[in-house]
């Protein structure tokens, strides 16, 4: 009678034990689960880190400042970049860097996100404090506006000062991708096949810009939504165009109830995946 009281007792304390609740966890691309040393490891190596995120979720945000300070401990040639700030914003973002203007105006004189005083701002103030570049990479909404509504080939219209704004002319498009074959699906009662072609026109432009302002030796680290790197397309394909020898290396960020196994349509779509629970806290 003791023994089974005992066993009972053992059986009530451990159906009471919760367990330990997990942030994060990160998948390789095979989709094994692997450690942040990793991701760093290989990051350190690359060219151009292409970190897709999910644009409402702190842990992402966190992660992408701690890989930042920890890539510039090890070298100090870093360039930062972000989609979240448009290529015609760059030079309000060099004068905030210069101290020439404060963060009020900083904030006031460009197009900047609702979340961007958490999520953002600490990586541009980062950029200040150690001295490093941070480029607005991606192309003024207004004309990513226009291609949605009238297509590629309107862009020819703009002014040479616009186009400076840009990929340069003509866009490649390829409409075969993956992603941009997505778009297309989901978009056919919104803008149609000028939905990919508007979201072709930012991939190129963040792409031109990253190469751009990257030179032998920096490592470039780019922030932007998951979308625009998901199964090594998007930003990452125009990228390859510029240089087939650039290193290049892709996180994407995804949500999930079960954080033991990565989702089957997940594997393969970059070379790391942030996985956190479906329930994380939002930013915004």
């Amino acid at each position: 009678m003791k023994k089974n009281k005992l066993l009972f007792l053992f059986l009530f304390i451990s159906s009471t034990i919760i367990a330990q609740k997990k942030a994060f966890v990160i998948f390789d691309s095979q989709g094994l689960k692997t450690t942040y040393q990793e991701l760093f490891d290989q990051s350190r190596k690359a060219d151009i880190i292409l970190f897709g995120e999910l644009h409402d979720n702190p842990i992402n945000h966190w992660l992408q400042l701690e890989l930042t300070k920890d890539l510039f401990n090890v070298s100090e040639k870093l360039v930062l970049g972000a989609e979240m700030m448009e290529s015609d914003n760059q030079l309000v973002i060099d004068e905030y860097l210069t101290g020439l203007v404060s963060k009020s105006k900083l904030i006031s004189e460009t197009k900047t996100w609702p979340n961007f005083k958490t999520d953002y701002f600490p990586l541009i103030q980062f950029s200040k404090e150690n001295k490093l570049s941070f480029i607005a990479t991606n192309v003024p909404r207004r004309y990513a506006s226009i291609v949605y509504q009238h297509g590629l080939d309107t862009l020819s219209f703009l002014s040479d000062k616009a186009k400076s704004y840009m990929a340069p002319l003509p866009i490649l498009y390829d409409t075969s991708l993956s992603s941009y074959q997505e778009m297309l699906a989901m978009g056919m009662d919104h803008g149609g096949d000028n939905l990919p072609k508007s979201q072709a026109l930012k991939d190129a432009t963040m792409a031109h810009f990253i190469f751009e302002n990257w030179k032998k030796g920096q490592t470039f680290i780019h922030f932007h939504g998951a979308f625009h790197s998901k199964n090594y397309e998007g930003i990452n394909w125009y990228l390859k165009h510029e240089s087939k020898r650039i290193k290049t290396i892709t996180i994407s960020s995804y949500e999930q109830d079960d954080l033991n196994q990565l989702d089957e349509g997940q594997v393969g779509i970059a070379d790391f995946i942030i996985v956190t629970p479906t329930n994380m806290t939002k930013t915004h």
